[in-house]
């Protein structure tokens, strides 16, 4: 063999030990994972599982609490990774620019078939207000009020657009911001009283269960969307990164949420406020083996082993 073969096979076997030692997916793969999420029920208890997976195969998982904005700029200026609450097409105005720029890439739906619009006490709903064009017939009842969730979210915006451009009649409304959990609080302090309001509602969620609400009709493409609200949530990732990681984009690419399961997952924490929502996520995953299954098909672990066993064994510590 020549000097320039042995060199040339010199290299090879160099590359393999290094494949051997550190496994195919270590080699290509950063071990540090960060994920982006906001302070809805749903998508903590989404991006708690995810991260619980990844940590179970070797990875270090890390996830940060944000705004929707702030979650696009901080993918956009990789100082993320991942985001699994993209509420289509709500977050179009938010979401839209930064996929058309390139800086963010629309990964793939986790969660089909939710919802999110405006909606009402039944009380409401039965005494007249069932449509947006309704709201504003109903002004003096609603103190001219439409409750919100936090600064900056997709749906405020949206509620403020309507507001600004006075679709539905609705100029003279006030958008009133608030935390998730203080919002509900609010509807379900004026339910006690019969009282008139509405408010930003989505599916899945534990408010399906504790209020008895409705859903107004009449949202359009320029609003919450066609179907009266119904949205599909997607996995969003930084440009360029499903070709970094490719082990943790198929786990990605597996990861569905079926909206009866965050509903039960919701309901558990409801009823047992002390757990964590990645306690209830997590004891909902060990009781339902044939849908972790499917999340881990074609996965393996950081090292390059096989990723089934690795989760079971994590799992069953848990």
């Amino acid at each position: 063999m020549s000097g320039y073969g042995k060199k040339i096979l010199t290299v090879l076997l160099a590359v393999a030990m290094t494949v051997m030692l550190f496994g195919g997916t270590a080699f290509a793969e950063n071990k540090k994972v960060r994920f982006v999420y906001v302070g809805w029920t749903g998508v903590t208890i989404k991006t708690e599982i995810a991260k619980t997976i990844l940590d179970c195969l070797g990875y270090d998982a890390r996830s940060t609490l944000v705004s929707v904005p702030i979650a696009y700029e901080a993918m956009a200026m990789n100082e993320a990774d991942i985001f699994l609450g993209n509420w289509m097409p709500s977050m179009k105005s938010v979401a839209d620019p930064f996929f058309e720029e390139g800086t963010v890439d629309n990964l793939v739906a986790n969660m089909p078939g939710a919802k999110y619009t405006l909606a009402v006490p039944t009380y409401v709903y039965e005494g007249g207000l069932k449509h947006f064009e309704d709201i504003a017939k109903f002004g003096d009842e609603l103190d001219w009020k439409i409750y919100g969730i936090e600064e900056g979210n997709d749906g405020n915006l949206v509620i403020q657009d309507m507001i600004d451009k006075d679709m539905f009649g609705l100029g003279k409304f006030e958008l009133v911001p608030s935390s998730e959990p203080a919002m509900l609080m609010q509807v379900q302090s004026y339910a006690k009283d019969k009282k008139w309001i509405v408010f930003l509602g989505w599916a899945p969620h534990s408010m399906n269960e504790r209020i008895d609400m409705k859903y107004l009709a009449g949202s359009t493409p320029e609003t919450f969307g066609d179907n009266d609200g119904t949205a599909t949530v997607y996995t969003n990732v930084r440009a360029g990164y499903a070709e970094e990681a490719p082990n943790v984009t198929k786990l990605l690419e597996n990861l569905k949420f079926p909206v009866d399961m965050m509903n039960q997952i919701m309901l558990t924490l409801h009823e047992n406020q002390s757990l964590k929502p990645e306690e209830a996520g997590i004891a909902w995953v060990k009781d339902n083996p044939e849908v972790y299954k499917g999340w881990l098909e074609g996965v393996t672990t950081f090292d390059g082993n096989p990723a089934l066993p690795a989760f079971e064994e994590c799992l069953s510590g848990m």
